[in-house]
């Protein structure tokens, strides 16, 4: 082959190509177009053919069963008990137990606080005789019954001297055994003793006591 008809074919070969494929179609419809005629027509006469059968109906529901009947429980029978029978029952002895003494509290006594000191006395300055008291007695004083007697002695008196510096009161304190001198010794000491009376601590002039020194009774020779 030539060149030429190489070229010549090669250009009518699209053509060729779709006139090809233009006769395929063409075969392709009338064979599908046949084909659906020839089934549209079986379609049809089996529609002329073909019975309809009626649906059956649905079968009767069967009743339910009836409700089981329960049984119906009888209570039984209420039984009385049997009466009570109230029998003499001596009751229990009664045991006395020894219940001890409450403990014997004794109430503590109040501490006392000490008592404050007392306030001293006031002071108070004594009576001081004017010269000694043994001098006030001589031989002349010599009671004549104790002369008589022969009596001797020492004797000792607790003077209350007042305000006045004299004696009011004189009291033995130590007897002679004598009561002849005991008395004189008393009845010298009123008449004859002088005092610088006793004083408190503002000064004033208060009565005051004073114990004589001893004073003997001695018969003279």
């Amino acid at each position: 082959m030539s060149y030429v008809n190489r070229k010549q074919m090669s250009g009518n070969r699209p053509l060729a190509i779709a006139l090809v494929a233009l006769v395929t179609i063409t075969l392709g419809y009338a064979l599908v177009s046949g084909l659906a005629y020839n089934v549209v027509k079986k379609t049809v006469e089996d529609l002329k053919t073909f019975d309809v059968e009626d649906e059956p109906p649905p079968p009767p529901e069967e009743p339910p069963p009836p409700p089981e009947q329960q049984p119906v429980e009888v209570p039984p029978p209420v039984v009385a008990p049997p009466p009570i029978v109230r029998t003499n029952v001596a009751p229990p002895p009664i045991v006395s137990t020894p219940v001890a003494p409450p403990p014997v509290i004794t109430p503590t006594a109040p501490v006392t606080p000490p008592a404050p000191p007392a306030p001293p006395p006031p002071r108070i300055e004594p009576a001081q005789p004017r010269g000694d008291l043994r001098s006030l007695f001589s031989t002349d004083d010599y009671p004549s019954r104790a002369l008589r007697n022969g009596d001797e002695g020492t004797v000792v008196a607790r003077l209350t001297v007042g305000t006045n510096g004299r004696v009011q009161d004189c009291q033995i304190t130590r007897s002679s055994g004598s009561s002849a001198l005991d008395s004189q010794t008393c009845r010298i000491l009123e008449r004859r003793a002088r005092f610088t009376p006793a004083t408190d601590d503002k000064g004033a002039k208060v009565v005051g006591t004073v114990t004589t020194p001893s004073i003997r009774w001695q018969i003279p020779e």
